[in-house]
C-alpha cells in the first residue's frame, strides 16, 4: 500500500508543479482574465476552471478508478475508495487582483481521511508535501511545526468564512490580541495551512473549510507534528469542517479562545 502511496505522492506532487505553470501563464495575462463572482467575497475565473480541468484530465488517464471532488466542477464516482480532493487555485481573490499569494491544492483521500497532500506556491517555487505516516517537507527538506508554547511568540492564520457568523471572527481575534498575540491573513486557507507546517505560523483557524481548502494542509501539519482538530471522515468531503491547526505547544490555548469565539 505504500508503494502505491509513494507513486501516488510523485504523482501529485508533478501534476500540482504543472497546474501551477499552466495558473502562472493567466497569472501573467490577468487584463485577458474572464472574472466572476460566485457570492460574497467569493470569485472564480477562467484560470480556476481551466486549471482544475487540466489536473481532473490528467488524474483520469493515471487514476481512471478514482474519484474526485473539486471546487469548480461536479463530483466524480469512483470504484477504488481514493478520492482526489483539488483546489487548482486558492486565494482567487489575491490571484485575479495581481497579489502574488496563492497556490494549487492537491490532496488524496481514503474513506474520507487524507493520505497525501500537495500545496505548490508558483510565486514562490515552493512546494508543501507530506504522506500519512511519511513525514511534511517543502521543496524536499522537512518541516516541523512550531515549537512556541506561547501564542504571543508568534502569529496566528486567521480565515473568513461566508459560511459562518462573521461577528466570531472578529470575537476570536479580539481575544488573540487580549491575550498578546497577533494574527495574520492572506487570503489563501489552504497557504497559511501550509506555512503552520513549517513553522512560520503558529497556528491556524477557521470556523469552516471545505475540504479541498484543508485536507491537504491539515495533513502536512500533522505529518510536521502538530496537532488538528480531525474532521469527521464521514461529511468532511461534502460538508466541510471546523479547522483549528497549530503547534503542540498552542493548540490547546488556540482551541480554547476558538471555543468560546465559534460556540462549540
Amino acid at each position: 500500500m505504500n508503494n502505491d502511496h509513494d507513486a501516488r505522492m510523485q504523482f501529485a506532487i508533478d501534476l500540482a508543479q504543472r497546474a501551477g505553470e499552466l495558473g502562472l501563464r493567466y497569472f501573467r495575462d490577468l487584463e485577458n482574465l474572464t472574472i466572476e463572482s460566485k457570492g460574497h467575497q467569493d470569485l472564480v475565473s477562467q484560470a480556476d476552471r481551466e486549471v482544475e480541468l487540466f489536473i481532473r484530465a490528467a488524474i483520469a488517464v493515471d487514476y481512471p478508478q478514482d474519484g474526485i471532488v473539486g471546487e469548480e466542477h461536479a463530483s466524480v464516482a469512483g470504484q477504488t475508495g481514493y478520492v482526489w480532493v483539488i483546489d487548482p487555485i486558492d486565494g482567487t481573490a489575491n490571484f485575479v487582483r495581481g497579489i502574488p499569494a496563492w497556490c494549487v491544492v492537491i490532496a488524496c483521500a481514503s474513506e474520507g481521511k487524507a493520505v497525501l497532500g500537495v500545496i505548490h506556491e508558483p510565486s514562490t517555487g515552493e512546494t508543501f508535501h507530506g504522506r500519512l505516516g511519511g513525514g511534511a517537507f517543502v521543496n524536499g527538506r522537512p518541516i516541523r511545526t512550531s515549537a512556541a508554547t506561547s501564542i504571543e511568540d508568534g502569529s496566528v492564520g486567521t480565515g473568513f468564512s461566508n459560511r459562518a457568523d462573521t461577528e466570531n471572527i472578529a470575537v476570536l481575534i479580539r481575544a488573540l490580541m487580549a491575550d498578546g498575540g497577533v494574527f495574520f491573513r492572506n487570503a489563501s486557507g489552504a497557504l497559511m495551512l501550509a506555512y503552520v507546517a513549517a513553522g512560520r505560523l503558529l497556528g491556524y483557524v477557521e470556523q469552516h473549510m471545505n475540504a479541498w481548502d484543508c485536507l491537504a494542509g491539515m495533513l502536512l501539519i500533522e505529518e510536521a507534528g502538530g496537532a488538528v482538530v480531525k474532521p469527521d471522515p464521514k461529511t468532511v468531503l461534502q460538508q466541510g469542517t471546523l479547522v483549528i491547526t497549530g503547534g503542540k505547544g498552542v493548540f490547546p490555548k488556540l482551541h480554547e479562545l476558538c471555543s468560546e469565539a465559534f460556540k462549540f
